[in-house]
Formats: C-alpha cells, sequence, structure tokens
C-alpha cells in the first residue's frame, strides 16, 4: 500500500477539502470528460448547456462550506492550487451575471447557477455522502453526458465507476512498486525492525521511488511553507468571519495577549498549550475565511498538525528543517494507515476522522522527531486516536467555525500529551494502533447520519436553539 506525502498534504483553500476542495476539482475532471473522454457522441451534438446537482452532505452544509462557490470556480478552469482567493468572490459574481462559462480551451458554455446549480437534499446518491452529478445538455437540453462524483474526503474525489472499484477491490497485494508497502501498523513496525529504519526513512524511501530526493525535499518544504504562511496569515487578521453567524477572529488577539506574557517573564505553566491553541486558531480562522491552507489530512482539521509543528520550532532548540521533513514524513506514514484502514472523511466517520487522525498523525511526527522509536511512535498516534473515538461532526450553520476551530486546538494539545507519554514508556501498551483504528471505522458506521457532516444533530441544532 503506498498513499504519498503529497496525497494527504494538498495545499488549496479553505473552507473544507471535501466540500470545497473537492467540488472544485471534480468541476475540472468533468470539463477535462467533455473534451477527451471516452462517451457516444451523437452526431452534430454540441455541449450547450451544463447543470450540476449536490447531494448528501454537500446539499446540506454546502452553502456554509463553499461548496457552490467551488462548482462554480472549478467550471471556469480553477483548480485548489491555482484559484486566487482574494479573486474569487469577483469571478462568482461576473458567472452570476452573464450565466455563461468559458473555461480555457472550451467553447462558452450556458451555466446560471440560480438554475443549474441545485441543491438536492431528497436524493441521495448511494455510493457517498457527498455525492454530486454533473450533466452536459445541448440547445435544446437534451442529455449527452452525465458523470457522478464523490468527494471521499482530504480532497480526493473518485468517479462512481472508480469508487466501485475501491469497495470490490479484494486483499491487499503486497506492492513491488516501493520497498516498504505496509499498509498497516503491525506491518510497519515490523518492517522498521526487520530493515533497522526509522518510520519517516522507510516512508522517504517510497516516496523515492517516484520522486528524487532533491524534489522530495522541496515539495516537504514547500508543505511546511504553505502551513506556516497559513499561521502568520491567520495571526495577522482580525474582524468577523463569514457565513454569517458573526464568529469573531481570536488568533491575533490572543498572539498579542501572549507575546506580552512572553516580555513579562511571569510563570506560565500552560505556556505550552496557550501557544499550541493559538497557532491552530490562527490555520482555522484561514480555512473559515476561505484562505490558503493545507489539507493535514482535511481543512477541517488543517490547524492541528502545522500547530504541533510550529510548538516543535518554538519549544526545541534541537528542531532543524530535517526535523521538519521527517515529522511531516512520519505523520504522512500514519495518515495513510487510517485513510487506507477507515476514512479521513467527516461526512463517513464524523469529526473522529478528521482531528482524531490529525491528532493522530501529529503526535507520531513530534514522537519521531523527539527521538522516539517506531514503536513509541505507533503508541504515540494510538493514544492520540483513541482519545478522539466517537466525535461527532456537527458544525453550526454548516460552517467550518463552531465547534471546527477549537476543536483543532483541543486536538493540538492531546497529540503534545499522546506524544509525551509515548516517548516516557518503551513501545509497549494495550491497545494497538490498528484495533483503533477499527473501532474508529466501525463506529462510523454506527453513527447516525445526522451527526455526520449534515449539521442536522448535535451542536449544530442546539446551539440554535438556545
Amino acid at each position: 500500500m503506498f498513499l504519498s506525502v503529497f496525497d494527504l498534504f494538498k495545499i488549496g483553500i479553505g473552507p473544507s477539502s471535501s466540500h470545497t476542495m473537492g467540488p472544485m476539482t471534480a468541476a475540472s475532471r468533468f470539463l477535462d470528460e467533455i473534451l477527451t473522454g471516452d462517451w457516444p457522441r451523437p452526431a452534430g451534438a454540441r455541449v450547450d448547456r451544463i447543470a450540476v446537482s449536490l447531494h448528501g452532505s454537500l446539499a446540506y452544509t454546502g452553502v456554509g462550506h463553499g461548496t457552490d462557490r467551488a462548482v462554480i470556480l472549478g467550471l471556469t478552469g480553477e483548480t485548489p492550487q491555482t484559484v486566487d482567493p482574494d479573486k474569487s468572490d469577483e469571478t462568482v459574481a461576473a458567472i452570476s451575471t452573464a450565466r455563461r462559462i468559458s473555461p480555457p480551451g472550451h467553447p462558452s458554455y450556458r451555466f446560471d447557477p440560480a438554475v443549474d446549480l441545485v441543491l438536492d437534499r431528497k436524493t441521495p446518491l448511494t455510493g457517498h455522502a457527498n455525492g454530486m452529478a454533473f450533466q452536459a445538455l445541448d440547445a435544446d437540453d437534451r442529455l449527452l453526458l452525465r458523470r457522478v462524483y464523490y468527494s471521499i474526503g482530504g480532497g480526493f474525489v473518485v468517479s462512481e465507476e472508480e469508487l466501485q472499484k475501491l469497495k470490490a477491490k479484494g486483499p491487499d497485494k503486497p506492492s513491488k512498486r516501493v520497498p516498504y508497502p505496509f499498509k498497516n501498523a503491525v506491518e510497519m513496525l515490523s518492517m522498521a525492525s526487520r530493515a533497522g529504519l526509522s518510520i519517516a526513512e522507510m516512508k522517504r524511501a517510497n516516496e523515492e521511488v517516484h520522486l528524487d530526493r532533491g524534489r522530495l525535499d522541496e515539495g516537504l518544504d514547500a508543505i511546511w511553507g504553505a502551513m506556516a504562511g497559513c499561521i502568520q496569515r491567520g495571526l495577522s487578521q482580525e474582524g468577523i468571519m463569514p457565513g454569517g453567524l458573526k464568529v469573531r477572529r481570536r488568533a491575533r488577539a490572543l498572539h498579542d495577549k501572549l507575546k506580552e506574557d512572553w516580555r513579562t517573564n511571569r510563570p506560565n505553566p500552560l505556556l505550552a498549550n496557550d501557544w499550541l491553541a493559538v497557532y491552530a486558531m490562527a490555520v482555522n480562522e484561514e480555512n473559515a475565511a476561505g484562505g490558503r491552507v493545507v489539507t493535514a489530512p482535511t481543512n477541517g482539521a488543517a490547524g492541528t498538525l502545522p500547530a504541533v509543528l510550529r510548538y516543535w520550532l518554538h519549544f526545541h532548540p534541537e528542531a532543524d528543517q530535517e526535523s521538519i521533513r521527517d515529522f511531516l514524513l512520519t505523520a504522512a506514514a500514519v495518515g495513510g494507515i487510517i485513510k487506507h484502514n477507515a476514512s479521513i472523511s467527516g461526512a463517513e466517520v464524523g469529526c473522529q476522522g478528521e482531528v482524531g487522525s490529525a491528532s493522530a498523525m501529529a503526535a507520531a511526527g513530534l514522537c519521531a522527531v523527539m527521538g522516539g522509536t517506531p514503536e513509541q511512535v505507533e503508541n504515540a498516534a494510538e493514544i492520540a486516536l483513541e482519545h478522539h473515538l466517537g466525535m461527532t461532526c456537527d458544525p453550526v450553520g454548516g460552517l467550518v467555525q463552531v465547534p471546527c476551530i477549537e476543536r483543532n486546538a483541543l486536538g493540538a494539545v492531546k497529540a503534545v500529551t499522546a506524544a509525551s507519554l509515548a516517548i516516557k514508556g518503551d513501545g509497549t501498551h494495550f491497545v494497538p494502533l490498528d484495533a483503533a483504528i477499527e473501532t474508529m471505522r466501525q463506529t462510523g458506521i454506527d453513527m447516525n447520519e445526522k451527526y455526520k457532516e449534515t449539521s442536522l444533530g448535535g451542536l449544530a441544532v442546539n446551539v440554535v436553539e438556545c
């Protein structure tokens, strides 16, 4: 099993990897399908109009997560990696006025967002909670092409056919393409023991099958650069976040207070926790505002891992650039195992799959750079994940703000605590990481749909009623 570090850490925009980045990518895929796909084209038929319907969680919380905007931007040819967040409003307004789109390489198509972009809450698509259907029609509104896509978390998008293949796949066969094809924690520890390597070293060896060392390091440095930049932007901004809840940004004021306290040299037993919280909140406030973020492994959980990594640089004098790379590689190894065996999608398993996975990844990365053995790293990841089990995804107003912003801060605190506990032991522990991951998967299956990113239960209902 191989999932690249660049699959888990993707640079894009907020507020949601599954509800914003995924739909934007799906729209781009549909445009490519119109031009180059192998579909029957009636003689003389030409695509004149495009229509889109959003289903399941995308329909219930799509507006709050910016899904409608993401689809419009995707149909103009934008991608999560290239779109300019500062120009998005202007682009969306222009399309709404013109009621046409003209993506690069395509003719102009009719597309009126008020009519052709439907939030269908009555018709679920059976493949996944985050489903969307794209249609291409001729001038007489006859259907020429229909494609269904699913946004399965972390910005990953699959077609209906690809999803069926994923579900129908048999037992994993050992991969010959990478030297350490571990698909679970047991195999990861066994391979590390036999090879005498750290988890980061094994992950690096796997990545270097596809990329040379220089390009890999450049990519890792770019990921951290984007994360660090997001923290700094979040610490510099003030005001009310968009969406209607009137939630005020707090990271800058908290950061200013911490700097003031730092200069006084007054004892503060909670100092590390305070810095963790402010770093995480800075990222997730940026995400809520639609800024540039990195999936880690999702947008909704984007603040936890950068906060822990920034904490490492802040409080540990031995931190350097190489340790940042090892942190990210170790975290990606654990994140890949979680995604392969359970889910990182809030719409599938609740927030245990988002912030829970992020906390486990961050704990593993921190434990590794603090000198932890592979067994201690696995223990750290397990502790962090175990204590997020059962966490629901119930965003108030369908926005990635309450409880998501503070939840990332607490996920970062748990990650550091988990790493600290693990490194003080010898790696021996009662609950294996694989058992925690399987428990998360089963809990997600049993969890009521209203607690899985639909905003139909939990805080999303009770806060409004109060």
